[in-house]
């Protein structure tokens, strides 16, 4: 069983932003986390739950995701986001994201776990850290392509 514990951080909606996450199973446990220099805070809360799970060595693993987001929860809880993927997720805000989501998430056993935020669990706690660090890391920032264009493309 693998617990995948995620948290996104954003300064301004949009505006830097980052996400931590945490994978543990076992005696195992490693630690990740990006920044980017404009995004939003629900962005990075989907993007830690994407990273953790896409990071996950083989398919058919049992993860239990402990989350402060009721957006990322209820989306997948009340299926919201399965109803919006048969729509083409026309007029949803995230399309690309939620698409990558999917597309990992199939390949698992998930569960969700909400918890409370900075009500003190220590490994939602170190994720916030990890998120709020990594939106303030301007060497390390990504780009984020739904609000800028990398100097690449």
């Amino acid at each position: 069983m693998i617990e995948l514990f995620t948290d996104g951080a954003s300064s301004g909606n949009p505006g830097p932003g980052g996400y931590g996450a945490i994978l543990r199973a076992g005696n195992h446990y490693k630690e990740l986390s990006a920044g980017f220099r404009k995004t939003t805070n629900n962005r990075m809360e989907l993007m830690a739950v994407i990273v953790g799970l896409e990071s996950l060595k083989k398919p058919g693993m049992d993860v239990t995701i402990y989350s402060d987001s009721k957006y990322v929860i209820d989306a997948v809880e009340k299926g919201w986001v399965f109803g919006w993927q048969k729509k083409g997720f026309e007029g949803k805000k995230n399309p690309d994201l939620w698409q990558r989501f999917l597309k990992i998430y199939r390949l698992h056993q998930v569960k969700f776990v909400w918890v409370k935020g900075h009500a003190g669990h220590p490994e939602n706690e170190r994720c916030d850290e990890l998120a709020v660090q990594a939106s303030k890391n301007k060497e390390a920032w990504l780009i984020d392509g739904v609000f800028e264009r990398s100097p690449q493309t």
